[in-house]
């Protein structure tokens, strides 16, 4: 089976708490503040493996985690850090925002990229150490790490682009003119993923042709494998549409060529502006009849050159790689995709966003800001305890309860601890 999109969620690895600790050693009094600091978390890395051709190891794996930041210990001794977690794509997968669509990153290089980046790891006590603060008996806590939902698309590295209707010998000629072996059978869809084939034509003279497989009518709406393929052919340079000449199938070539080239516009216009080599494939078991000759004259009436070829007998195939090759010098590079995606400004947490709640007399507290100042309070320790309360003053929470109406007694709830009001 090819897969050539995938939705994967990624998460970046929390960042280590720091640790409350003091120094203890014999004959010496009074060690002070030792705790070390958390471990960064691991990254989500995406990189680019070039043995690799489909996005099938998607399919059945949607949920990456990287690994999360060691906490700091004594002595100073910093947390290790979480391991980075590399995910390996096939060169050539684009990566977008799934709520967007807008392209993230086109992984058609070597370079690695980081899709999700760790969290820092917590400061340990020795950092809140002062003059007046000599035994700090709280730290901070990891931050945490990046998650992202994203779609994966595969979209093809080739030159040119093989396009035409199921039958009409475009495997067979792909076989012909490189090292592929994409399987080829006399009936429609024998080719159920596209294959790239090496085209060499002299000495430092080569290029990427790609079989397309399952254009057919309504294949932008969908039909047959079309909707599923008609993406890879979007970084092609050149296009070579392939007919069948022979009419072997009762099948018109002009009709057969327009039908493609509609579908291709329907895709996308800029796709169907692409420049284009016509090949009349099976010219060898043609009839030579009036059918062919109105194809001739369809063909250089749209300003095209028909080159009339037989890949099963290797006729004028050559000329065609040939002529491909020539096109190809004077067209720009492969396309790749600039990126879209803008990150959201995340602004810092702030006291602000505290959300304040009454139920009778009990006042409920909850926010980004103040979850992260619990998270780093050694509620056991008076000192911790007097930073916290004056955390809290100072960021104008006080005053805010004052103004609703709080009263002496009430409860006073934040996240699953409660006190009690004084006035």
């Amino acid at each position: 089976m090819f897969v050539d999109k995938a939705n994967i969620h990624v998460e970046a690895g929390d960042g280590g708490n720091g640790v409350v600790s003091f120094h203890r050693e014999k004959y010496v009094a009074a060690g002070g503040p030792d705790g070390g600091d958390g471990g960064r978390g691991g990254s989500v890395v995406l990189q680019v493996d070039r043995h690799l051709s489909t996005l099938m190891d998607f399919r059945y794996k949607r949920k990456y985690v990287a690994e999360r930041g060691a906490d700091g210990s004594g002595k100073q001794r910093s947390g290790k850090s979480g391991a980075d977690l590399i995910i390996k794509v096939p060169n050539g997968t684009v990566v977008r925002d799934r709520e967007t669509n807008a392209v993230i990153r086109d992984m058609t290089g070597d370079e690695p990229f980081v899709l999700a980046k760790g969290g820092n790891g917590g400061w340990g006590n020795k950092h809140f150490a002062t003059p007046t603060r000599q035994a700090p008996r709280f730290a901070k806590s990891g931050l945490p790490g990046e998650s992202r939902d994203v779609v994966l698309e595969l979209k093809l590295l080739a030159d040119v682009g093989l396009v035409g209707f199921p039958n009409v010998g475009k495997s067979t000629l792909l076989s012909v003119v490189s090292k592929a072996h994409p399987k080829i059978a006399d009936y429609h869809f024998t080719t159920l993923f596209p294959n790239l084939g090496m085209v060499y034509i002299d000495e430092g003279e080569s290029f990427v042709m790609a079989d397309i497989p399952g254009i057919i009518e309504g294949a932008s709406d969908g039909a047959g494998l079309g909707h599923d393929f008609l993406r890879h052919i979007d970084r092609c340079r050149l296009i070579i549409h392939v007919v069948d000449a022979s009419g072997s199938e009762g099948r018109d070539p002009i009709e057969d060529f327009i039908t493609i080239n509609e579908e291709l516009r329907r895709y996308s216009p800029e796709l169907a502006s692409r420049p284009q080599l016509v090949a009349a494939n099976k010219i060898d078991i043609a009839d030579g009849g009036e059918s062919l000759a109105a194809f001739r004259e369809y063909i250089a009436a749209q300003g095209l050159t028909l080159y009339e070829i037989s890949a099963a007998a290797h006729m004028n195939v050559r000329t065609l790689m040939q002529a491909a090759s020539a096109h190809l010098r004077e067209l720009p590079p492969i396309i790749e995709y600039e990126p879209e995606y803008v990150a959201p400004v995340v602004l810092p947490a702030s006291p602000e966003d505290t959300i304040i709640t009454q139920d009778d007399d009990i006042w409920s507290l909850e926010g980004k800001w103040l979850e992260r100042l619990v998270s780093n309070t050694n509620f056991t320790d008076n000192e911790s305890r007097g930073h916290f309360n004056r955390m809290l003053d100072t960021s104008g929470i006080f005053a805010r309860l004052e103004e609703m109406g709080i009263e002496e007694g009430d409860t006073v709830s934040v996240y699953n601890l409660e006190f009690e009001w004084e006035s």
